[in-house]
Parts: C-alpha cells; structure tokens; sequence
C-alpha cells in the first residue's frame, strides 16, 4: 500500500523529457482546455468519462497510488480506446521526439455530487505508465497533483498543437527565483507525492 507521506513543491526540479514524457504536456493542455472552471474554481468535466470519451475510463486505484476513500477516480488519455469522443490530432500524433507514446495520463478524483448534470472534480493528476515491460500499473515517482492555478495558467497558452508544449516546457525549465509572485508562478502549482510503499 502506498501512503502519501507529504508534498514537494518541484519548480525546477521536474526534467520534462525524463521524469514526464513531453508529450504530457500535450495532454494536460488539451485538459486544461477541455474542462469547465468557474469563479470559484470548481472544475467539473463536460464529457462523460462512463463513455470513454477521450480515453476515460474507471481507475480503481488498487495498488493504493492516489488516496483511498469514498471517491471514484477516472484516468483520461487512452489513445487506443476506440470508443466515445476521440482525442485531438495533435494529442494522438505529437511530434516523433515526444517520447513515450500512450504512456501518459490524467487522473481525475469525481465527487459523488453532479451539478447541472456536470461531474465536478476534486483532483488532477498527472501521472504515466512504467516504461517496457512492466505492466499496467503507474509509476509513483511520476505522479504529480495538477492545481486548479496551474490548469489556468496552462489556458494561457495558445491550443497550437503541440508548440504549446514546447512553449510550456520551456516555461517548466526557468528558475522560480525569476517570479515574484507565487500566484503567477505555474511551476509552483505541480506537487509531486511523496509516497512510501509498505
């Protein structure tokens, strides 16, 4: 079982490229563009991910990743998964230096409320399968919560494809100590968690 021991704030730390795929990037614009948030940063989906659209479905967090609970989790970016609303061009075909092809993934926690018929999430992650041969499961070390700040901030940046990734890549690489104000600061919105396996 994995247990949440505690968050780090990874402003510069997170190699995108090595520790996320690039290509994440692509899909956590495409989400961020793709999700409904209101005044008072309540963001719910505008899709259902019962259907599968955009490669959702259920994620019943067996191996204890993400906090246990009366919550349903959904993961969102199946390329592959042939049913429901498909995903964009440019996230199905990023660029070939992307690596890590279908290997990445949004985590959505849903609460078990629906206003206006929209399901309002309670987290994001951002997170990517193994690399080769191990399974399904998703690798802890490259599990990161997504704020709703940084989703908005995410939207500033143009839906061009995925030159919004190198763009945003570009802009995960510079020093915090360059940002004066931490509510700007996009870098400082991603938490990865820490996690112990028993």
């Amino acid at each position: 079982m994995m247990k949440v021991s505690g968050r780090i704030l990874i402003s510069c730390r997170i190699n995108f490229g090595r520790s996320v795929p690039t290509r994440s990037l692509v899909l956590l614009h495409w989400f961020a563009n793709t999700v409904t948030i209101d005044g008072y940063n309540m963001i719910s989906l505008n899709f259902d991910p019962d259907n599968g659209d955009y490669g959702s479905h259920h994620y019943s967090n067996y191996e204890g990743l993400l906090p246990r609970g009366n919550t349903r989790y959904y993961t969102i970016g199946n390329i592959y998964q042939e049913r429901g609303l498909e995903l964009p061009h440019h996230v199905v075909y990023p660029r070939p230096e992307y690596v890590g092809r279908n290997r990445a993934r949004i985590i959505v926690r849903i609460r078990n409320q629906r206003r206006q018929g929209l399901q309002i999430i309670d987290e994001v992650y951002i997170t990517q399968h193994y690399e080769d041969n191990r399974g399904p499961d998703y690798d802890p070390h490259h599990t990161y919560l997504i704020t709703t700040n940084l989703l908005r901030q995410i939207r500033q940046f143009s839906m061009n494809g995925d030159q919004s990734a190198n763009s945003m890549s570009t802009l995960f690489k510079q020093k915090k100590h360059t940002y004066s104000n931490t509510d700007e600061l996009c870098l400082q919105e991603i938490i990865s968690i820490s996690c112990d396996m028993d």
